[in-house]
């Protein structure tokens, strides 16, 4: 067995793991601020809309300060 094979699966891996934690500290520290409503069932499709334009919003910041470091 080549160890030298597997090094970039664990690379892989360990990346992953690290853009998910980074990912959910942001995520927490906008919700410590209170800038993060909490999610309910939309009433409505502007509140959907509303709901699902904050998410994705908060996906763009957070690969935009990953790609940054």
């Amino acid at each position: 067995m080549d160890l030298h094979s597997t090094q970039p699966h664990n690379d892989h891996a360990c990346e992953g793991i690290s853009d998910y934690v980074a990912e959910l500290q942001f995520h927490m520290a906008l919700h410590a601020r209170k800038l993060v409503p909490h999610l309910t069932k939309a009433a409505d499709s502007r509140e959907q809309l509303l709901q699902q334009t904050q998410a994705n919003f908060e996906k763009l910041v957070s690969r935009q300060s990953r790609s940054e470091r």
